[in-house]
């Protein structure tokens, strides 16, 4: 048996550790799932993933047939305006794991389940690129604290795009970091692939070129300025590598997976672009005002941010932002320093260096890279012409990085910890000297810093796009301000054991659930076969109203129909009405 080297070892029990966390988060979806109803998008993906189904069935069964443009065409039509990946691990996992061997209780679940082992992943991914870049430290606060933010969690469950191009965005960066790193052919390949795999998810990945070929001129600019040597030029050379293979590999891999482009390609990539670039405007309540046209508010990315994401996260962030910053900073501005003659200031700058605790090696710039991850997520907010009818979702591909930098600061602040408890044995004595090289300093702070969003977090289900967080006033300080309630007429789900005591045949106006949701709660007997959905406040017995600003006029019409203004049952979060049932009367 060949003796594996002990960085074999720590790799091994990194990798080990990664799909762990994974497995875990995604046991912790699937226990969670079962209260939380179908948002509209779902509803829309469930159809196209049927349709797609049924072409991976024939083409199985019958190859020549399904591979004719006729065949392809219509299977694929079906929602080709998003990418086709994810959709299609939709239906392979409904038409395998649940049509075949019925692994799952409800049918919705299948759908889902791809989508949370994406969640999964990402999250096993997130405490593999801290623990590579600063320490195991770092990378389980990382994963922990991106795991249990709740609007991440929230959209982790459901059977759409916005966790998994959280995941691939990040696979990509991280790729792109170990061929920096690690030099030879398989990073880079897997860079393109990655990014490949990016692409098919959603339109987010249209960014990453921007954000790696900044960074590669931050490597560049950066070592021309220090002074170019043999190590320097290793990362930017590698740079250029996996910048080529993104350009090869990846619309290669785009192509390849997306069957809709195997046919008039140019034409469809030009229609999928100009339907993101032209995308419709829909409603959001920001501060109490209805907006759906331009002007968006600039603000609102950042005080969203501020307002969903946990406190402890954001001032962690901040805190790890500034640690890498006096490294990442202290070389070149100690040069630039030296170059204009400011000696005493170059000696006091090239102290930065070693302020540091266990500072990061920075010849892959990994801060600046991590720091580009962010801004370019919500770079797009700052044109007034943004579309924010997704509320926290469109950036979400920020957070994995977000939660690195608190990781970061948690791991600095578990070796100062350590360091003064070592410092303080003479006053407390030496069984002191044991505890502080142990364990007990991280996994202390790291409970402290955990216990808030761990709690916010499972308080705030199934309500994860009415949660705010404390610094605001909760749920009830978000009402408060005028920030949106909820959307996509996911809480349906909420009320569906109210419903289910509705009398035989009753109908149901389902108001901005998807008819397909509302046919996947049925589905998965959540809801009883007999209750119907119908689309008009006047020909049903029971009428629901997901509340937002702009929707109003239909709880209006709901008093009028009913003749009442009294709900017969309120769902919410926190005393917070999300979702209200009128009855009518008999």
């Amino acid at each position: 048996m060949i003796a594996r080297s002990p960085a074999g070892r720590g790799r091994a029990l990194d990798l080990a550790v990664a799909f762990g966390l994974g497995a875990l988060y995604v046991v912790l979806l699937l226990r969670t799932v079962g209260d939380l109803g179908y948002a509209r998008d779902e509803g829309f993906y469930f159809q196209a993933a049927q349709s797609y189904g049924r072409w991976f069935d024939a083409l199985w069964h019958a190859p020549k047939a399904a591979l004719a443009q006729r065949a392809v065409d219509a299977a694929w039509a079906t929602n080709h305006e998003h990418p086709a990946l994810v959709k299609s691990l939709f239906a392979l996992s409904n038409l395998i794991l649940q049509g075949k061997h019925h692994l799952f209780a409800m049918e919705g679940t299948s759908y889902r389940f791809a989508a949370m082992v994406l969640a999964g992943a990402g999250v096993g991914l997130v405490y593999l690129f801290g623990a590579r870049a600063e320490g195991r430290i770092a990378g389980l606060a990382a994963a922990g604290l991106l795991a249990f933010l709740p609007r991440f969690f929230f959209h982790a469950h459901l059977a759409c795009f916005d966790v998994p191009i959280t995941t691939l965005f990040t696979l990509t960066v991280y790729a792109y970091w170990r061929a920096l790193r690690d030099g030879g052919a398989a990073w880079p390949l897997a860079t393109g692939v990655a990014f490949g795999l990016a692409l098919d998810t959603k339109h987010n990945a249209w960014f990453l070129p921007f954000l790696l070929v900044t960074h590669a001129v931050v490597l560049f600019a950066r070592g021309r300025l220090l002074g170019w040597n043999a190590a320097d030029r290793a990362p930017f050379r590698r740079a250029i590598a996996a910048l080529g293979s993104m350009a090869v590999v990846g619309p290669a891999v785009l192509v390849a997976l997306w069957p809709w482009l195997w046919h008039d390609t140019a034409a469809r990539l030009r229609g999928w672009a100009s339907f993101h670039l032209n995308h419709d405007y829909y409603n959001m309540e920001f501060l109490g005002r209805n907006y759906w046209t331009p002007p968006m508010p600039r603000g609102y990315a950042p005080l969203m941010t501020v307002a969903t994401v946990p406190t402890v996260t954001l001032i962690l962030f901040a805190v790890g932002l500034v640690a890498l910053a006096r490294v990442e900073l202290a070389g070149p501005v100690t040069a630039i320093a030296s170059r204009l003659g400011l000696a005493r200031a170059s000696s006091a700058l090239a102290s930065l260096r070693g302020s540091g605790l266990a500072a990061l090696p920075d010849r892959e710039a990994t801060g600046i890279l991590w720091l580009g991850a962010v801004l370019i997520s919500y770079a797009p907010w700052i044109s007034p012409a943004t579309p924010i009818f997704g509320g926290t979702k469109h950036w979400m591909t920020a957070y994995p990085f977000l939660a690195l930098f608190a990781g970061v600061a948690l791991q600095r602040a578990a070796l100062a910890a350590r360091l003064e408890l070592l410092r303080a044995r003479r006053l407390l004595g030496t069984r002191l000297v044991s505890l502080a090289r142990g364990p007990l300093p991280a996994v202390a702070i790291g409970a402290a810093v955990l216990a808030a969003p761990v709690v916010e977090t499972l308080h705030a289900h199934p309500w994860g796009l009415s949660t705010y967080v404390p610094l605001v006033g909760g749920a009830t300080g978000g009402a408060t301000l005028g920030l949106n309630r909820g959307f996509w007429g996911y809480a349906t789900g909420a009320v569906a054991p109210y419903l289910n005591g509705a009398p035989p045949g009753s109908t149901v106006y389902v108001h901005d659930t998807a008819g397909a949701s509302w046919d996947m709660l049925i589905k998965d007997g959540r809801l009883r076969r007999d209750l119907r959905g119908v689309w008009s406040v006047d020909q049903a017995d029971y009428g629901l109203y997901h509340h937002e600003l702009h929707m109003q006029g239909q709880e209006q019409q709901a008093w009028m129909s009913y003749g009442t203004v009294r709900p017969d049952h309120v769902g919410g979060l926190d005393g917070v009405p999300v979702i209200l049932v009128y009855r009518r009367p008999k």
